[in-house]
Parts: C-alpha cells; structure tokens; sequence
C-alpha cells in the first residue's frame, strides 16, 4: 500500500495504491496475446507488470485523487470491504481500506466533492458505500458521484442487473450503486459531461457499455485517466487484444485505439486503471502502431495528521 503525488498544472493528483500482486494468469487474463509478446518484454514487463515464474499478470487496485479548482476528485473506488462476491476471486470477501490510505494523503471522507466510477465493475465502485449499523451508506456524504449512464442501465434493475449474466452484478449494483441513488446523490451522464475548468468526462464504450475515460487540461500539462481500458502495457503494442473482461470487444478495440491515438498525438499522460510501477506514461506512435514513452514520476505523498 502506497500514496503518491504529483503536479499537473494547478492540478495535483495523489495515487492510493492498495495492493500491487500478481493477479492472473496471462492466457486467461489476455487470451490472444501470444506467450512469445510477454517472453520478447520481459526486460520491462517484469517484475512491475508480468511474474515471470508463475506467468501471471501483475496487476495494481488503486484510485486517483485530484485536487481540481478547488474541489477534491475521487476517481473509482476500489473493491470495498465486506462484500459478497461470489465467484470474483480476492475481492470476495475482502478487507481493503481505501479511507485509511486516503487519511494518509490527507482526504477525510466529508472531503470530497466528486466520486468518478469510471464504469460499474467491482473493483472500481467498493468504497462508494460503507456498512453503517448493517445498511450500505455512501461513503462520501458531501459528494455528487458521477455515474455512465449507459452502465447504470445495463447492470441496474432496469435491464435486470446485466441481463441476468451474473448474479453477482446484482449484488454489486445493491450495495454500491443503488445506495448512492437513494441519498440522491447520483448524477447520470452520458457522451460528455464537465466536472470544472480542468476536468472532462467522455465516453469510451466495449469494455463495458459506458466505460469512461477523464481527461485533465491544465496549462501545457495533459492527461487522460482511461479506467479499465487498458489493463498491460502490453496491449499499447497490440492494442487489438482486449482483457477477458471486455463486454464488446470490437467496441473495446475502436476505444483503445482512439484513446491511444489521442494521447500520442496531444502527448497525455496516459493513466490506466491497474497499471503498476510507475502507474502512468506516454505513448508515442510507431508507424501505425504504438510506442511506450517516458513513464511518470510521482513522490511519497507526505502530509500532516488530520483533525476531526
């Protein structure tokens, strides 16, 4: 567990990392990427982003603060603790504490203002809730939480908790989702929506139906926080090779490649979901392929004890 800062602009932005663990084997987790692409990058890939020895994919559960305007921003919210979740490997059950690392970067619960749920998977909406007294609560009192629309309707009772696929979908949208709506502090969008002079939400579907990515402008210094849209660097090189969790697949492909390309050519600070390591770099274009850049630099983030 980790927190890091760094500056973009008049914009900083604090990395909470909860753990950073070999997660899945790569044939499952990317079943078209060939085992020679992980064996012709182990250089880099290892030991940040692929085990070698266990040929699994290393994968980090983090969320991004940024302090914007004025406003603290909370993009995604990790697994949560306590929750039923049959089926999903370590995030059933688990015992995370986004708001104790959040304490340590110096964000109280009543602090933020925003809550960005790139999409609605389970590992991006766990602390939108906490249990008070055995009834899920939103976590963040004083937050409007910025949910895709499209996403809210999928895995919503409206199309029947993602038609029904899953039963734990209904579970994650009952405690993390409906709550939210029931303090009324949900706010749906859809295609684009500005949270200030700085920040933008835009649509990036196939991951998920309303799979999101938030872009950053402040003076020269560009970012684009792309959620679950890529999960390894490698599918910068291979950008047509979608994780095992991509609902659309060609929509998926068609978003990455657009995201990619924006970013190479705008130089954005890539920062994906479940990167590792330094969590965030530059992409360049390599003919009509893509390039990693310059990966980013971020410090421990160091602040004084909060008061209540």
């Amino acid at each position: 567990m980790s927190v890091q800062s760094m500056s973009l602009g008049d914009v900083e932005v604090i990395r909470v990392v909860e753990w950073h663990v070999p997660f899945m084997p790569t044939s499952a987790m990317f079943p078209a990427v060939a085992a020679e692409v992980w064996k012709d990058n182990e250089d880099w890939l290892a030991p940040d982003h692929w085990e070698p020895d266990t040929d699994r994919v290393v994968a980090a559960l983090q969320s991004w603060v940024l302090r914007s305007s004025g406003r603290t921003v909370l993009v995604d919210t990790g697994a949560g603790a306590g929750r039923e979740r049959p089926g999903m490997g370590p995030f059933h059950r688990a015992q995370s504490d986004l708001p104790g690392l959040l304490a340590k970067a110096g964000v109280r619960p009543q602090d933020v203002d925003v809550v960005v749920n790139t999409h609605l998977h389970v590992d991006h909406v766990g602390w939108n809730t906490v249990d008070a007294d055995g009834r899920w609560v939103p976590t963040f009192p004083n937050a409007r939480y910025l949910i895709p629309a499209a996403d809210d309707f999928h895995f919503g009772p409206d199309n029947a908790y993602g038609n029904g696929a899953r039963e734990v979908d209904r579970l994650i949208y009952e405690d993390s989702i409906a709550p939210i709506h029931q303090a009324g502090q949900a706010v749906l969008w859809d295609g684009f929506h500005r949270i200030d002079e700085h920040l933008t939400l835009e649509s990036a579907p196939g991951h998920t139906p309303g799979s999101s990515v938030l872009r950053l402008v402040s003076g020269s210094d560009r970012a684009v926080f792309v959620g679950d849209l890529l999960h390894s660097p490698v599918q910068i090189l291979h950008p047509c090779c979608n994780s095992n969790a991509c609902m659309d697949p060609e929509q998926a492909v068609n978003s990455r490649r657009l995201i990619l390309g924006r970013a190479a050519d705008e130089r954005e600070l890539l920062v994906p979901a479940h990167f590792g390591g330094a969590g965030a770099l530059e992409v360049r274009r390599n003919s009509a392929a893509f390039a990693l850049g310059p990966w980013a630099a971020a410090a421990p983030k160091e602040t004084a004890p909060l008061s209540e």
